[in-house]
């Protein structure tokens, strides 16, 4: 009985294991750069942008399906490294432990920039002073009081701002009095917008393109301009500052698929870092990793001289 038990076991193991490689081939070959269809796990913080390249690829593509689901950074790596996701955007690179991972899976991750963003700071209409230092926020993300600033709002405890400040800050937690989450970027510019004295960071891309019930609030925030901390000039997100490298708290942006063939991942990763997602980067506010090319239609006249 308990041989019995053995092999019934073992066939079962077998069955599932085939069906699980037969469901993967069919992925594949059902599937190309061009058509099929796709989950994309993108980092809440920068899903405008990517909610515009997929309209348009989409758009060009008819026989493409792609599916953004958004969600905080820890979630979304945290599902690429479990293989529940396989291709995601988000505001860093892999480590070499994550990367190890993979490699014991015998998967190379492809890993594309597109994008340069700006992480930026915002404050109510009504304050007088439009200007920070980046000194001035860090002392407040460490725990030193400063009487300019009462409060500091991020979207969400685990999303790529966070971790971006922290690193910055060098300190493993925030401080628990004057730091505050939410769940969203429009939630945490309308909680401003509504206060004086609070400070948000958002992602430069929810300011730029906001969503069509959020323009009266925005128009209620201003976007502070910052100075690093090694300069003594006050610099704007703008394309042109992120470009020249002045403006202090800006990001790249990768998409990382790990499908491990030739799938509409792949299509969509090359179209976002080719001619024409970089000019949907260009025109979001963003800043594109290769300036697209400018065409130039040059009419030529004949003119006939007369004597």
């Amino acid at each position: 009985m308990l041989k019995y038990s053995k092999v019934v076991g073992l066939v079962l193991f077998v069955f599932l294991f085939v069906m699980c490689n037969q469901k993967s081939k069919n992925e594949s070959e059902n599937e190309t750069i061009l058509k099929g269809s796709v989950d994309v796990t993108v980092d809440e913080t920068i899903k405008q942008i990517v909610d515009d390249q997929v309209a348009v690829f989409e758009g060009t593509y008819y026989d493409a399906k792609i599916t953004v689901k958004p969600k905080s950074e820890v979630e979304l790596i945290n599902d690429l490294l479990n293989k529940k996701a396989k291709v995601v955007v988000t505001a860093r690179k892999l480590t070499n432990e994550e990367l190890g991972r993979f490699e014991k899976s015998k998967i190379k991750p492809r890993i594309t920039p597109f994008a340069v963003d700006g992480i930026a700071l915002i404050a109510k209409k009504n304050n007088n002073d439009t200007l920070i230092a980046l000194k001035t926020v860090i002392d407040f993300l460490q725990g030193k009081s400063d009487s300019k600033i009462k409060g500091i709002v991020f979207d969400n405890p685990n999303s790529s701002t966070v971790r971006y400040m922290k690193e910055l800050a060098k300190v493993k937690d925030f401080p628990e009095a004057g730091v505050f989450s939410f769940k969203t970027n429009d939630e945490v510019i309308k909680f401003v917008s509504e206060n004086d004295q609070m400070i948000g960071v958002v992602g430069v891309n929810w300011l730029s393109q906001p969503s069509p019930d959020m323009i009266e609030t925005i128009k209620k925030i201003d976007v502070l301009s910052v100075k690093g901390l090694n300069d003594n000039n006050y610099y704007s997100p703008s394309q042109t500052n992120i470009a020249l490298n002045k403006y202090p708290l800006a990001r790249d942006l990768f998409i990382i698929n790990c499908q491990g063939y030739s799938g509409l991942g792949m299509g969509l990763a090359s179209f976002m870092a080719g001619e024409i997602g970089q000019r949907i980067v260009l025109k979001s506010g963003l800043m594109p990793v290769k300036t697209p090319g400018r065409k130039f239609n040059i009419r030529s006249q004949i003119i006939n001289d007369k004597e």
